[in-house]
């Protein structure tokens, strides 16, 4: 499998999970649970840094507290663009970033990152 499916796979299930208990998250179907992952990803890699940057102050003045506001735009813009995919308000975006992200970080920290388990795994083949 290689790292951009599993960085989809494992945003996916953030995003499912995150759409089972949230309130007022909704997804419809796993077509649009896949859009939405890969949108997610293309989003926080090309518009977060961006709207990171330019808060910057506001997020030293709060103690890297106002990040949690950026995520949680990057899933309103998300879910803004995909029709099956839509949340009630901030909190649910709030909340819903935050699932997300801990889904994230937990198969980071657990799984040593995707990018590490790739180079693993080639690292084996070239031993072979």
């Amino acid at each position: 499998m290689s790292w951009f499916l599993l960085r989809l796979a494992i945003g996916a299930f953030g995003l499912w999970l995150a759409a089972r208990i949230v309130p007022g998250m909704h997804i419809e179907g796993t077509g649009t649970l896949l859009a939405a992952a890969f949108l997610l990803g293309v989003v926080n890699a090309f518009l977060r840094p961006l709207l990171v940057l330019l808060t910057l102050p506001l997020t030293i003045l709060t103690l890297g507290l106002f990040l949690l506001v950026v995520n949680a735009a990057m899933l309103g813009v998300v879910a803004a663009l995909l029709d099956g995919f839509t949340l009630s308000g901030f909190g649910s975006a709030l909340l819903g970033s935050m699932v997300v992200s801990l889904v994230g970080w937990f198969f980071q920290w657990h799984g040593g990152g995707a990018r590490e388990a790739q180079i693993t795994i080639m690292e084996r083949r070239d031993l072979d």
